[in-house]
């Protein structure tokens, strides 16, 4: 692993290891695919980021979906992930990449530890937001996402994700 970071090999084979579904593992690699893409155009628009970092933390955002499927799979897979010695950076990645972030208040009525769990950084934001626009192995309008959210009485998770979407389209010069 060159700078500790898992390549797509390395990262597939963590994920069929620790007993990901083929389901997640295909979701995974199309979300990474979808991520890496965005990067790309980021970097060739001037933004500093780590497209190393966005693959690998693509392809093991869902690390925790392999003991559940709740929205707890996010801190079950930072768990595995540090367990296994996985850079902080990508532990960071799984830990935020649900519901386009998750606020105090909310972590805190999951029963989450104390942390942060809302996307900072510009890798951990493009992963949250490729993984908002597939569904299952398919890639999605941003609608369709922001419309299931709110059908779910999720509109505060639903405004997080329209305004990831803003904010990552203005960044690769579009007008969401």
């Amino acid at each position: 692993m060159s700078s500790g970071l898992p390549n797509r090999e390395q990262a597939i084979e963590l994920l069929r290891k620790n007993h990901c579904s083929p389901q997640v593992i295909n979701h995974c690699i199309a979300v990474a695919d979808l991520a890496l893409e965005t990067a790309n155009k980021l970097h060739r628009n001037g933004h500093k980021i780590n497209t190393e970092l966005v693959e690998a933390g693509a392809l093991l955002h869902d690390l925790g979906r392999s003991k559940n499927h709740t929205v707890d799979h996010a801190i079950v897979g930072a768990q595995i992930a540090q367990s296994i010695g996985l850079p902080d950076e990508v532990i960071r990645i799984i830990k935020r990449h649900v519901g386009a972030g998750i606020t105090a208040e909310e972590a805190q009525w999951l029963g989450w530890p104390k942390d942060i769990y809302a996307p900072q950084t510009l890798e951990e934001k493009v992963v949250s937001y490729a993984d908002k626009l597939i569904d299952q192995s398919k890639r999605i309008p941003i609608e369709t996402e922001i419309e299931r959210l709110q059908k779910e009485n999720k509109s505060e998770a639903a405004e997080r994700v329209r305004k990831l979407h803003e904010e990552i389209t203005s960044l690769l010069g579009n007008k969401p």
